[in-house]
């Protein structure tokens, strides 16, 4: 069995706290111009597509046993890893 290297992926959380600003803060403020509001939209929009596209990698990893990590930064020492399967 080859011993593969875990794939880095960013923590759930980074995703969660972005859409949180945009949809609480950035939305709120925004609302007199609409233009930087359809803006802020499509940007929650491609944030909650990205999002979903690596719940399906990570899905797709765990039926390949593809091992992968969640990383909170750049310098992550102690990364929270995959589920095991």
């Amino acid at each position: 069995m080859i011993v593969m290297e875990p794939l880095p992926l960013p923590s759930h959380i980074h995703y969660e706290t972005i859409l949180q600003i945009l949809e609480r803060k950035a939305q709120r403020v925004a609302a007199k111009d609409p233009m930087t509001q359809t803006q802020i939209q499509q940007l929650i929009l491609t944030l909650r597509k990205a999002f979903s596209q690596q719940k399906q990698l990570e899905r797709s990893c765990d039926q390949l046993r593809i091992p992968y990590e969640y990383h909170w930064s750049l310098s992550n020492q102690t990364p929270d890893h995959s589920p095991e399967a």
